[in-house]
Formats: C-alpha cells, structure tokens, sequence
C-alpha cells in the first residue's frame, strides 16, 4: 500500500537495506553464479555515477537524445573490435543475452521467410533459445551432445538440419555453452549452415568478454567469432564478464541487412511514429551509460588481468576438485566455467550445494539430462583466484558433510503422484502444501526456508516439461506470497 504522505529519502534506504539483508552478496567472490565482480571498487563508481547521469534518458526516440547513439556506437564498437568485426561491423545493445539471442533469432527469421520455420541448437544451448522460439513461432530441434566432451557434432547438427532445410532459418552454436563451459565446434558447423544458406549465430553471451582476453594473453582459443566464415550474428554480454551493471548486452551482425531484420517499426495507428531497435520501447539508458563507463574504466589492461586470474582461478579449481574424493569435473573447460558431479552414491551434488550454502557460499546446482549427471555449476570471474583456496575448502568439507548427511530422501510416492497431477487443478493453498511437504514454503521470509537438496532431487527425478509446470507454480506462489 502507499503512504498518505511521501516519505523521506533516508526511511527508503532504511527499509531497502533491511529488505536486502537475506541477499546474496553481489562482491567478494562467494557466489559463483549470477553476479559479476571485478573488485574495485573505482570501477563500480564509475559505472553507478554513468548510469545515474543516465537514468532519466529515454531511448525509445535516438533524435531526441543524441547522446544514446553516440554511446551505443562506442560500445558497439568495442565489442566489434574484439570479436572479429571492424569499425563498420553493424550491432544492437541490448538489455541482457536473452534479447540478443530474441533478435538474433528474429532476423534469421524474417530474412527468409518461410511457412514453418525451424532453429536447430546444442541441447547445451541456452533456455534463451527456446523462449525466442516459443515467442516468435519458431520450431525448435535440440541436438544431443557428446557426454565425454559436452560439445555437439557437426554431423549431428548437419543431420537435424537436413531434415527440413528449407524451413531451417537459423542453427546456432556457444562459445562457451553455460552447463559446462566448453567451446561448439564453431567453424565446422557454421560451414555446413553456409552452404545450405542458412544463418548461423554463436551465442557468446557468457564468453564473448572473456576469450579475446584470453587470446590476447596468448591462450589458444578456438575459432569463434565474426572471423569465422559462415558466422552471420553473434551475442556477447557486456553484464557478465564486461562487469557492466545489469542489463548490458551486444548482438553483431555479419552485415546490415540482417540488422534491419531485428528492427520493428508502426506506423500504423495515428500516434507517434513507433521504431524499435529492441524488444523494449521505452527503456532507461543506465545500463548503457553503465557498461560504457566501465570499459573506458577498465581498459585493455584491465580485462587483460581480470580474465587472467578468472581463468587462473578456475584452473586451481580444476586441479583442486582432482583432490576431493568423489567429486569430478564434467568435461574439459574452455574458460572458466566449472561444471562438478559425483562419483560417489553417497554423495549428493545437491546435498553439497546445501552445506556449502551453510558455509556461505553459493554453488548453484544442476538436473540431470539424458547422458549428463546432476552436477553443481560454478562461475569464476575477476575477483575469484582471491579466494579460490577458501573455496577449495569449502568444497572440501561441504563433500565429507554431504557424505555423512546421505542422499536427500524423497517422500515416498511424490515423484509419481507429480508425474500425474494436473497443476491448472491445483489451487494456490493446494500447491503451497505441496511445497512444504519438500520443504519449500513460498510464505516464508527468504533466507529462511532450509536446504534445496530434496526440491531439486525432487526436480531431477521428473521430466522437462513436468518440471517446467511446477517451477512456474512456484514462482507465482512466490510473488503471490509476498504480494
């Protein structure tokens, strides 16, 4: 409800730092997913006091507000530099990975338009994937991956597209896939799209600010990029390992008339004119001026140290978890990205996700897929060779805890009974019994609800789509709860 009367800019900031309280911390390394973090502290200035000087900009109208265009084109610019293009490579900033991939996927699909159109991807490829299909009326056909390697085959892909070539409007590709950080074989499968004429795109969301680093550095990094012929668009965000605020995102085109193809324009109503480079119309330039002033902030040499001590972090992780008995790392990463699964029965991931969790830090935890074990996932960025020694242990003991623990023990029956519920009959007091019959209580203040391992372990006995069904139940009840 609203106050009467407003109130005073200090009970605000009061009130919002009690809210956040339960948080997760967004610097110093302990979580190894979701937030970004360089570690200095001059940079995260910089790029609040960009993005506040920016916060009232609208840029739904760029002749109203040159200095929009200005930006963008720096940014655009940089990125291009890095990622295979030139000062006139054409891109769109956008608000995070999953627009790029939107438009990425909407230019294919009008540059070619035709009655049943298909996208063919890694089954590693991001869920962004599959929510521009569905928005966008798309087809989408998954293709297996090796699980030695975690990286699709070319023959495979060449296969799916075959099928229906002529409906396939797009195939795509990551560099590196999120599940467990490894390159797809870039230049063979976008060779094989090209000479069936069909786009490719190369989703760097996660990587594309950290491998020309790396390369730059002198690592070798697989093809993956603009240089690579048969590549016609690719994502990289600037939110990730750019360190920009949230949301900050790139997608570059292998020429303009691709471009246009992600643009929507109206004039078909008697208002103003409507033309849209993005999803969004109206939309802050904050997180533009934000991921400006961090580049400029950082630098050359300031990427060039941070995605050195990523992947120096996420290499002593690698050798580190060799050490801890039942716990293995899945596949081999490009980057740092670190995928973790047991070898031992007693020790369950999501078990030692919950420990360490207690030790405060946040492994975020992975279902199982055909051919692919439950796993614990970890993102290690700038600030984390800090720390990975502390981490190591943690990992350490979260193991022999979760050993001791045992497996989480599922209610009897639940997986079977959820397999055969109709969630639309299911009213919201229904469901929230439901989840606090696995411990997970919608209505509890946050911080307060125990451990996950029984909910995923529940998850992870279910298929796909059965455990789609009940995660979007749990979100309504989650928001509905604190309505």
């Amino acid at each position: 409800m609203l106050p009467e009367n407003g109130r005073p800019a200090e009970d605000l900031l009061a009130e919002l730092a009690r809210l956040k309280e339960a948080d997760l911390p967004v610097h110093g390394g302990k979580v190894t997913a979701y937030v970004y973090d360089t570690g200095r502290a001059e940079v995260r200035d910089a790029a609040a006091r960009a993005y506040m000087a920016m916060l009232e900009v609208n840029c739904l109208d760029p002749t109203a507000f040159p200095s929009i265009v200005e930006l963008e084109k720096q940014v655009v610019g940089a990125v291009a530099a890095k990622l295979g293009g030139g000062p006139d490579t054409p891109g769109i900033f956008t608000s995070g990975g999953t627009e790029s991939i939107m438009l990425a996927v909407k230019s294919a699909r009008d540059a070619r338009p035709v009655a049943a159109p298909r996208l063919v991807v890694p089954v590693t490829a991001h869920p962004a994937f599959h929510k521009a299909a569905h928005y966008l009326g798309l087809e989408l056909v998954t293709v297996p991956v090796d699980t030695t390697t975690f990286r699709v085959d070319p023959a495979a892909m060449e296969a799916a597209i075959d099928e229906d070539s002529e409906n396939t409007v797009l195939v795509a590709v990551s560099a590196p896939s999120y599940p467990q950080g490894v390159i797809d074989p870039v230049p063979e499968v976008a060779a094989l799209a090209s000479a069936r004429g069909i786009p490719c795109h190369v989703d760097a969301c996660v990587g594309g600010w950290l491998l020309p680093w790396m390369r730059d550095a002198g690592e070798e990094v697989a093809p993956f990029d603009l240089t690579v012929p048969g590549v016609t668009s690719i994502s990289c965000d600037l939110h990730k390992y750019g360190y920009a605020p949230k949301g900050a995102s790139v997608v570059l085109y292998a020429d303009e008339s691709l471009r246009r193809h992600a643009y929507f324009a109206s004039a078909a109503w008697p208002g103003y004119t409507v033309i849209n480079s993005t999803v969004q119309s109206s939309k802050g330039a904050g997180p533009l001026g934000g991921a400006w002033a961090t580049l400029q902030a950082l630098g050359e040499s300031g990427y060039r140290e941070l995605a050195a001590n990523a992947v120096a972090a996420a290499r002593k992780l690698v050798a580190g978890v060799e050490g801890i008995p039942g716990l293995r790392v899945l596949g081999s990463p490009a980057a740092s990205l670190v995928a973790i699964a047991s070898d031992d029965p007693d020790l369950d991931v999501f078990v030692l996700s919950d420990k360490a969790r207690d030790h405060g830090w946040l492994i975020q935890p992975q279902l199982s897929f055909p051919g692919i074990p439950a796993n614990v996932h970890l993102t290690l960025t700038g600030v984390s060779l800090d720390g990975v020694d502390a981490l190591l242990e943690v990992l350490a003991e979260a193991a022999a805890e979760a050993r001791e623990a045992g497996p989480a023990t599922l209610p009897e029956g639940l997986a079977e009974a959820l397999l055969e519920l109709d969630l639309d009959t299911v009213d919201d007091a229904g469901f929230a019994a439901l989840l606090a019959s696995v411990g997970a209580d919608p209505s509890a203040e946050p911080g307060t609800g125990g451990g996950m391992a029984v909910v995923n372990s529940v998850l992870d006995a279910l298929p796909p789509h059965t455990r789609e069904g009940l995660l979007i139940r749990f979100l309504s009840s989650l928001y509905r709860a604190f309505a």
